[in-house]
C-alpha cells in the first residue's frame, strides 16, 4: 500500500500523518474493502493521499469532467446552455457501433420527455443532482468523449479516463470502462473549488450545481447540517465513490474523495465513507 503526505510546513506535517493513521484505522474496520482517499486543504497546507493512483471504476463520477467540458464550450462561446438536445435512448457501442439503450437509471422523469427536447442546462442538472444516466450519453454523444478526456488532460488529471457512455455493456465486457483515481478527481474538484476549471463564473455555476446533488448517503453523513458539501457520487456493484468540495460554515473549504471497491452491501460503504468523513473533518476543523 502507497500512502503520501505533502506537507508545507512541520505542523501540518505532523496534523497529516496523525490524519493518515486515523483514517486508516477507520478503513481497517472494513476488511473487505479496497478504500483510496485524498484530500487537499489549500488552507492548512495538508495534502493526504491513500492509495490515490490506484484505478477505480469511475462509475458516475465521470460526469463531472462532462459537466466541466460543457461550461468550457460555453466560456469559449461555442455552445449555448439554453440549445437544446432532442432526447432518445438509442446509443452506438464503441466496441462496434451497435445501438443499445439505457435501461437502469436514477432518472425516472426524463423517459417521459423522450421524443422531446431538453436544453444542455437542464440535462447537465440532472446528470450531476439525480445522476441520470440518459441526460449523461446524451451529452456525452454531443460533446464526444475525445473532446471530454482532452479537457481532462488539460487539467493535469490523467487518472481520469472517459472512454464511452454508460450501460455500453459490449464495452464493458471487453474492460472497456471509465476509470479514475482519487488524486484525479481531486485535481478536478480543487480547480473547480479555485475557479481554475474553467473560470471563476463557470466554476461557480458547476457549484451551484454539485450543491444540489440529491444522494447524500455518504459524505454528507458524516457531516453536520450547517455544512455545504458540492459533490458528485458514484455508485454501482461493489464500488461506492463520493468526490466533493466541503464547505464548512465560517471556515475555508476543503476536497474530500473517497472511492471503495469491494463492500457488497451499499449500506455498509455508505456508513464507511460518512466515518472517514467525519475522521477527515474533526482534524481539518475541529469544532466546526
Amino acid at each position: 500500500m502507497v500512502l503520501a503526505l505533502i506537507c508545507g510546513s512541520a505542523t501540518a506535517c505532523n496534523q497529516s500523518t496523525t490524519l493518515q493513521d486515523a483514517v486508516q484505522s477507520v478503513i481497517s474496520e472494513y476488511p473487505g474493502a479496497t478504500v483510496a482517499v485524498a484530500v487537499r486543504d489549500a488552507s492548512s497546507e495538508t495534502t493526504l493521499d491513500i492509495l490515490s493512483d490506484r484505478s477505480f471504476h469511475a462509475a458516475s463520477t465521470m460526469k463531472v469532467p462532462v459537466m466541466i467540458e460543457v461550461w468550457k464550450r460555453v466560456q469559449a462561446e461555442h455552445l449555448v446552455l439554453d440549445s437544446t438536445l432532442e432526447i432518445q435512448n438509442s446509443f452506438h457501442s464503441i466496441v462496434d457501433g451497435s445501438l443499445y439503450s439505457i435501461e437502469e437509471d436514477t432518472d425516472d422523469a426524463i423517459y417521459e420527455r423522450l421524443g422531446d427536447r431538453m436544453t444542455i442546462s437542464e440535462l447537465v442538472y440532472q446528470m450531476i443532482t439525480v445522476s441520470s444516466n440518459l441526460a449523461t450519453n446524451l451529452l456525452i454523444d454531443f460533446l464526444g468523449a475525445e473532446s471530454i478526456q482532452e479537457t481532462v488532460d488539460s487539467l493535469d488529471a490523467p487518472g481520469m479516463r472517459v472512454l464511452r457512455g454508460v450501460e455500453d455493456l459490449k464495452a464493458f465486457d471487453l474492460g472497456l470502462s471509465n476509470s479514475t483515481t482519487a488524486r484525479a478527481l481531486a485535481t478536478l474538484m480543487e480547480a473547480i473549488s479555485q475557479g481554475q476549471a474553467v473560470n471563476a463564473s463557470a466554476d461557480t455555476s458547476m457549484i451551484d450545481i454539485l450543491l444540489d446533488q440529491q444522494f447524500n448517503e455518504m459524505i454528507p453523513a458524516g457531516l453536520s447540517e450547517n455544512t455545504r458539501v458540492a459533490h458528485k457520487t458514484g455508485q454501482i456493484t461493489r464500488i461506492h465513490h463520493d468526490a466533493a468540495i466541503i464547505y464548512p460554515h465560517n471556515a475555508p473549504p476543503y476536497v474530500l474523495i473517497i472511492l471503495i471497491e469491494g463492500l457488497e452491501d451499499g449500506t455498509d460503504s455508505a456508513a464507511l465513507g460518512a466515518s472517514i468523513t467525519r475522521t477527515v473533518h474533526a482534524a481539518l476543523r475541529d469544532g466546526i
